[in-house]
């Protein structure tokens, strides 16, 4: 009987490497670093060996990925992972009251536009002003798709989930725009995908 709980995804082993790179110069020196969408916990674990100055909490409401998150950190041995915690995106509130930054990497595209919504509206709530919010995945601009790759993407998504998508960058960056923040950023990532950094507005309110 196979008791490891470990999932495995091959895009995160692909494009972890690449993301902490930019992530090494978004996220501060110190503090505690939430992820929405942990997944499997191939990312978390990776980050933190990377930047062991920072704590990292994982997140994700799916309880079979809470359990890999935690065997990943037990296998990984890194200190500065907490336990992974049971949180929707789309809740009207999430069970942390303040991070220092926000990761959430290929979410936006494969959840309702809710989760999104989501992101933001607690986002802007935890994140002290001029903290990162850091998005991966494929978006649309202007309207258009960045490659034909992603257009066959986008197209599989809605077939399994009319309410996914690959999204427009510009709708992602309103939303973000209402809900108090900065940015985007953008920068060009393998595979077609970005890397998007908002950052919390100095001058917005925070409830």
């Amino acid at each position: 009987m196979n008791d490891d709980k470990r999932l495995s995804s091959a895009a995160a082993i692909r494009n972890r490497g690449p993301i902490l790179d930019v992530l090494r110069a978004v996220l501060p020196k110190q503090g505690l670093v939430l992820e929405v969408a942990s997944g499997s916990g191939e990312h978390i674990v990776h980050f933190a060996a990377g930047l062991p100055d920072l704590t990292f909490a994982p997140s994700d409401p799916s309880p079979n990925a809470r359990d890999s998150i935690a065997a990943w950190t037990a296998c990984s041995g890194v200190g500065n992972v907490r336990p992974p915690l049971a949180l929707d995106a789309a809740g009207p509130s999430w069970p942390i009251e303040q991070v220092d930054a926000l990761i959430c990497i290929n979410m936006v595209h494969i959840s309702p536009w809710a989760a999104t919504e989501g992101l933001f509206r607690n986002a802007g709530r935890i994140l002290p002003a001029g903290a990162p919010l850091y998005l991966y995945g494929p978006y649309r601009m202007g309207g258009a798709h960045t490659a034909a790759s992603n257009a066959q993407f986008d197209a599989g998504l809605r077939v399994q989930n009319p309410a996914w998508g690959v999204r427009d960058l510009e709708a992602v960056a309103e939303l973000a725009r209402e809900a108090g923040f900065d940015g985007p950023e953008v920068v060009d990532m393998p595979a077609n995908n970005l890397s998007l950094i908002f950052r919390r507005s100095v001058s917005a309110r925070q409830d």
